[in-house]
């Protein structure tokens, strides 16, 4: 008797991890099935994909987007919002959800799924980042898991597979560097919103390819790999690797270093986490390490290049900091976007708010939350100063 297909509820199925995660199911082949689906703002790529997958519930942004996929898709239930997010991740049918939503609103249905002892395959690393210690302590209460579905925790999980957590010493992620790096600070000045996204190795969406350009993402990673792996903000180091051929390395007590080297595609690591302990094939060309060359590494240029250390000072401190770090930074880069402000005032935005909130505790949900929500509005007060 054939085994029961894994049952997905895909999160921010119309992004860049959507796409992908789309890409891996149809090289899969047989062996899996969605039953719910998220998206955003995309409202007729979502229609699209729903009408392929066949879902048993779609969530949508809004109400009105709910009225027009009702309307395409009648026999599927539509629900919306930050309600529907968590519906569909706690639905009892849902074997795994794939978290590829982007920012601060995917912690809530993370929580949630987690309660009910789901799988939480993530590649949104905000959660993480606001609420690290909350989302493993419901985990380990709900009976869930969390998997890593972004490139660099997952070479770190696959590195580490069979040893011993105590024989680690210490975590290296690898950084591309983003369009800039080379740059001083007086060349970023001028730097446009198009210029920003336009990322060299990786292909990603505006958010997060700002936040590659300024390295806030990998500083996101280092908070991130923290909570995943059990270690201090210390022991996670960061390298400039321009090929990102290496997506991550461990390093253990004996000085041994484990690199994790693959084809600069996100397949491989959401493949992974769909089909561990096993692998299976996927259809990409082999790394041609004659092609490849050289590996080259540098130190990052924190000085030019702050929000890296803004992340490892908001790691330290712990509490409500990196939640506010991160609420801070979610209302810069939208107003980098808007061409409200420039470029390296993302920078300067961070650390301001940050030296003014961050001081509860990040025991609940609603402290996190609280924070989020001072953060924002002291990002957006300072955000009209620049443009009054």
């Amino acid at each position: 008797m054939a085994d029961d297909p894994k049952k997905i509820v895909v999160l921010g199925c119309t992004g860049s991890i959507g796409d992908t995660c789309f890409k891996v199911l149809e090289n899969l082949g047989n062996g899996y099935e969605i039953v719910g689906l998220a998206g955003g703002s995309k409202v007729e790529k979502l229609i699209a994909r729903a009408r392929c997958w066949q879902p048993q519930k779609i969530c949508v942004i809004d109400t009105e987007a709910r009225k027009w996929v009702q309307s395409a898709i009648p026999q599927v239930e539509v629900v919306c919002g930050a309600e529907g997010l968590c519906e569909l991740a706690t639905m009892p049918e849902a074997d795994l959800v794939l978290n590829g939503l982007v920012g601060a609103v995917g912690l809530a249905p993370t929580l949630a799924a987690l309660a009910q002892g789901k799988t939480v395959a993530m590649a949104n690393k905000e959660p993480l980042v606001m609420a690290g210690g909350l989302i493993l302590q419901q985990a380990e209460r709900g009976g869930g898991a969390v998997l890593p579905l972004d490139s660099e925790p997952n070479a770190i999980w696959q590195c580490l597979k069979g040893e011993g957590r105590k024989s680690l010493k210490r975590i290296i992620l690898t950084a591309s560097g983003g369009p800039f790096w080379g740059r001083s600070r007086e060349q970023m000045r001028d730097i446009t919103p198009e210029q920003a996204i336009d990322h060299p190795t990786w292909k990603m969406g505006p958010k997060i390819s700002v936040d590659s350009a300024t390295l806030m993402n990998k500083g996101f990673e280092v908070i991130e790999a923290a909570w995943l792996f059990g270690l201090a903000v210390e022991q996670v180091d960061v390298v400039v690797h321009r090929q990102s051929v290496v997506h991550a390395l461990v390093e253990f007590v004996d000085g041994s270093l484990l690199a994790h080297m693959g084809k600069t595609d996100m397949m491989l690591p959401i493949q992974y986490a769909l089909t561990h302990p096993e692998r299976r094939e996927v259809h990409l060309d082999n790394l041609d390490l004659n092609q490849v060359g050289q590996l080259s590494f540098a130190a990052p240029d924190r000085a030019n290049f702050p929000c890296l250390d803004l992340c490892y000072e908001a790691g330290r401190s712990g509490g409500t900091f990196p939640a506010v770090l991160n609420a801070a930074n979610e209302e810069a880069v939208r107003a980098f976007l808007a061409r409200k402000i420039g470029f390296l005032a993302i920078a300067d935005l961070n650390r301001d708010v940050l030296a003014h909130c961050g001081t509860q505790e990040a025991v609940s949900l609603e402290s996190i939350l609280d924070e989020d929500r001072c953060a924002r509005r002291l990002a957006r007060e300072w955000v009209a100063g620049r443009a009054g």
